[in-house]
């Protein structure tokens, strides 16, 4: 080891506290705590400046970036997490550089020459004055994406939640100043989006650059550059395709809900659906972040099974029970929260929040494929979970009910995800029964608060009162956990040491 590479080395293991994973996931998601509780906090805000149509715009565009931006370097950022020297981690940042570089040029071009047809087909003339915001977009994202794995590999998580942060209040800043001032509609959404992504980049970029340049300048080369592009040309050629047809099946609802309804309506999935998904992937992307690189050596290691199953069990004790509770009282919050203009909002909110908890689940342990290097699983399973969504969500759209395609798209999607965590699961090591066994368990622990808030429902107690004991016996359950559950309780021992 040079000097360069030991001086990072060290300056690494004095940043990092302990190699614990529950560590590293608190400190992610710690660190992330006022983020995002200032985004849930401003969205009360934001549906009274913003009109639903306006939503449904923003939604639009973030669907049409999220597409382009997950293939923005080409994937080539996930094989930064891989190599065992970091000189060669270096060279595949520059390459994953390169290729955002390559892909948001290529953007400009095609946004331009399809913009009518994008018009046509969105249902919306709106979404035209907005697409030339889609390649800066994309080029941040794209960076930040690349930013982001060369930190996982780094370990220090700190720096990610203090992006994470600035992202965050760029974001509401904007979009709540520009709200105020004037009447900009959709582009005060879209362009605080675009100003969070800006600034995460940016301090994300800074601290590598001033934690690692030494490393980071020395390292780089174009020969090395080309010698990785050779090398992981898989995750370009293959992954790059299912990550494509992921983000793609992600993205279909706004899509369709816009060519056979009304962007009012797409505004209310949006909200909805970025609402419930909100919390959720605040804890689950933290749990990922580090996942992907505990897992890597954890195979190696041959501890993988017991890896999986911890992160699973922990996974479902933290979803499992605000969701069903949401299930039944999702229209009820977003009535009192956001004003009876967006009860529709929360019927979306219950409609999916069955299978947003099995996404939740299962989505931090997908990486397990690309760890054991079954690429091509991960193109056939895209293939298949893009194919159930289109299908359901088209039958609900020619029915004419945007409802009844939501309930079609929530089914497809717990079979879906349900197969892929088990997948998971097989390819770990991990028995089946013992994954359900830790579900059922959890379950029979709700059951007496979901009869308590059925009762209260049925017996129509006044709506701010069925939300507040809700939200309290949620705070219970997890006061319950935190007393009670020994690997809850030996996290957070880890943590406070």
């Amino acid at each position: 080891m040079d000097e360069t590479t030991a001086d990072a080395t060290k300056k690494r293991s004095g940043n990092s506290k302990k190699e614990s994973f529950a560590f590293d996931v608190l400190t992610l998601a710690g660190g992330t705590t006022f983020a995002q509780i200032l985004t849930i906090l401003s969205a009360p805000v934001l549906t009274r400046l913003y009109e639903p149509e306006d939503f449904g715009i923003w939604a639009l565009y973030i669907s049409i970036t999220s597409i382009i931006s997950v293939i923005a370097c080409l994937r080539y950022e996930y094989s930064i997490m891989l190599p065992e020297s970091d000189e060669e981690a270096v060279n595949l940042l520059g390459l994953s550089f390169l290729a955002v570089l390559f892909v948001s040029v290529l953007t400009f071009p095609a946004v331009w020459y399809f913009k009518e047809p994008i018009i046509d087909i969105l249902n919306s003339q709106q979404i035209g004055d907005y697409l030339w915001l889609v390649p800066p977009f994309i080029f941040v994202n794209g960076l930040f994406l690349a930013l982001n794995n060369w930190n996982s590999r780094t370990k220090l998580f700190k720096r990610l939640s203090l992006s994470r942060v600035f992202s965050s209040v760029s974001s509401v800043t904007t979009q709540v100043g520009l709200g105020l001032v004037e009447k900009v509609g959709a582009g005060g959404l879209i362009t605080g989006s675009l100003a969070g992504q800006s600034i995460a980049s940016f301090v994300l970029g800074g601290q590598i650059w001033r934690d690692d340049r030494k490393l980071i300048v020395k390292s780089l080369s174009w020969k090395k550059v080309y010698e990785g592009f050779k090398k992981y040309r898989k995750f370009s050629l293959i992954d790059s395709w299912a990550a494509l047809m992921n983000s793609v099946s992600w993205q279909l609802p706004a899509f369709l809900l816009a060519a056979f309804f009304t962007p009012a309506v797409v505004g209310f999935y949006s909200l909805g659906f970025r609402l419930l998904q909100l919390p959720m992937s605040f804890i689950g992307s933290s749990i990922s972040q580090v996942f992907f690189q505990r897992a890597s050596r954890a195979l190696s290691e041959g501890t993988l099974p017991s890896l999986v199953e911890n992160v699973f069990r922990m996974l479902v004790i933290i979803g499992m029970f605000p969701i069903l509770v949401l299930t039944i009282v999702g229209s009820d919050v977003f009535t009192v929260v956001f004003g009876k203009a967006w009860a529709e909002a929360g019927v979306y909110a219950q409609i999916l929040s069955l299978w947003a908890f099995i996404w939740f689940i299962s989505s931090p342990l997908t990486t397990i494929y690309v760890i054991v290097e079954k690429h091509h699983f991960g193109f056939h399973y895209n293939f298949f979970n893009l194919i159930t969504r289109l299908l359901s969500l088209t039958i609900g759209g020619l029915l004419g009910s945007a409802r009844l395609a939501l309930i079609l798209f929530s089914a497809s999607g717990i079979v879906v995800y349900g197969y892929l965590c088990l997948k998971m699961m097989s390819y770990s090591g991990v028995k089946v029964s013992r994954a359900l066994k830790i579900v059922f368990s959890n379950f029979i622990l709700f059951i007496p608060a979901g009869v308590m808030i059925v009762a209260l429902k049925m017996a129509e107690v006044n709506q701010i009162l069925l939300v507040v004991i809700s939200g309290v016996i949620i705070g219970v359950y997890y006061l319950y956990i935190l007393r009670t559950d020994e690997q809850i309780k030996r996290i957070f021992k880890e943590f406070r040491e």
